[in-house]
């Protein structure tokens, strides 16, 4: 199903599709330009095309775009959702109230991309082009729950300029909080590790050599190194750690896995793990201009402080040796701010139909962003980091 309305002044048209390949990759791609890689057109028909995002899963596609003539000059990566899994945006509180006061909350409308919690742009135009984009675009979001096809809309994980554009609307702001580490032009890991304080200093060394003791080797293969028996192994380690947690979901299949190796595999990093000759761990991670994402990881086997050295130094080394700016190694994890990885803040955007609901929520998340300011705060009064690097520059 495709959907046609006439954009703002009537000059331009919206279309809502219902797969991003329903659009040229090259159109979609030229609005995303250097922002993050998982709002390319390779990483979102993969998810869909696999029908890990799909009508099945509760992820059904509703993208809203709009074009001049035969132009795309602003897209909006939309999912019309009938659960709140696979979101890292946790809204079930939300939900349970909504059924306690007798108000339908599903279906809903997520703006995002689909078990990703990385930040990027969710309204994607060029500069000349956005201010009637946002219009359009969040006029039709904010239409379509006030004639009831939708309760609300979510846009999750977007950037401050739209926090601000949509603030402006009356939409309202939630904050959560990931922890992100940051290159500060170290030269060599032995840098790094001189960044932080002494007890922690020791740590990390004494866990990189316990896991050399164990006899494992670790290695970074990207884009065109990465052969192709590795990606059904990489699936194989995904699910292993997905199948041992309790709250696990199995989000993404093996036709998942072949897809990127087909359509993504130039912004792939896998961390390779082996004992023996024998792979026994690995990550699944990203890189797009100055920053590697860490996206999923597994294990065959246990040996101490293995997920640290896949996950976290790993990464760092590989950020310092290709001078990344940043490392994203994902959502939660308090474990990560004692290894050096900062606490920021991360923002969505909520805009509820119901006058009652929206009250309440709005009450709530004012709450909830003092205490994660305070929580921020916090982290970095006891940071792992020496003291001397967390002063500015004169």
């Amino acid at each position: 199903m495709t959907r046609t309305g006439q954009g703002h002044g009537g000059r331009r048209r919206i279309m809502e599709l219902d797969a991003v390949r329903d659009v040229s990759q090259s159109a979609w791609d030229a609005l995303v330009a250097d922002d993050s890689p998982f709002l390319e057109w390779a990483w979102l028909s993969s998810l869909e095309d696999s029908g890990s995002a799909s009508r099945s899963t509760g992820w059904t596609p509703r993208h809203l775009t709009l074009w001049e003539g035969d132009r795309l000059i602003a897209a909006c990566p939309a999912y019309a959702k009938d659960h709140s899994l696979g979101e890292f945006v946790f809204d079930q509180g939300w939900a349970t109230a909504a059924m306690r006061a007798g108000i339908a909350y599903y279906p809903k409308l997520v703006v995002g991309v689909p078990m990703t919690p990385i930040t990027g742009a969710r309204i994607l135009a060029r500069p000349d082009d956005r201010s009637e984009a946002v219009a359009a675009l969040a006029g039709v979001l904010e239409e379509r729950c006030t004639a009831g096809e939708f309760s609300s809309v979510h846009m999750n994980f977007c950037r401050g300029t739209e926090v601000e554009e949509l603030a402006t609307r009356g939409w309202f702001r939630r904050t959560g909080l990931q922890y992100h580490w940051t290159n500060a032009g170290f030269g060599s890991f032995d840098d790094y590790l001189g960044s932080l304080r002494s007890k922690r200093r020791n740590q990390v060394r004494r866990e990189r050599r316990d896991v050399a003791g164990a006899g494992v080797e670790v290695s970074v293969l990207a884009g065109r190194e990465i052969p192709d028996e590795l990606f059904p192994q990489i699936y194989e380690l995904y699910c292993r750690t997905i199948d041992r947690l309790p709250w696990g979901q199995r989000y993404l299949n093996r036709r998942f896995f072949e897809l990127v190796r087909e359509r993504f595999r130039d912004r792939l990093s896998f961390v390779v793990a082996r004992q023996k000759g024998q792979l026994i761990a690995g990550a699944f991670n990203v890189e797009k201009g100055d920053t590697l994402y860490g996206r999923y990881w597994g294990a065959r086997r246990d040996v101490r402080y293995l997920h640290f050295e896949v996950c976290y130094y790993a990464g760092i080394e590989r950020c310092i040796a290709r001078g990344l700016r940043r490392f994203e190694p994902g959502a939660g994890g308090e474990f990560k701010h004692l290894r050096g990885f900062d606490a920021v803040a991360t923002e969505s955007m909520h805009w509820i139909a119901h006058p009652g609901l929206a009250a309440a929520v709005r009450d709530y998340l004012g709450r909830e962003r003092r205490a994660v300011a305070d929580e921020i705060e916090w982290f970095g009064t006891r940071t792992a980091l020496r003291r001397e690097r967390r002063e500015p520059e004169a």
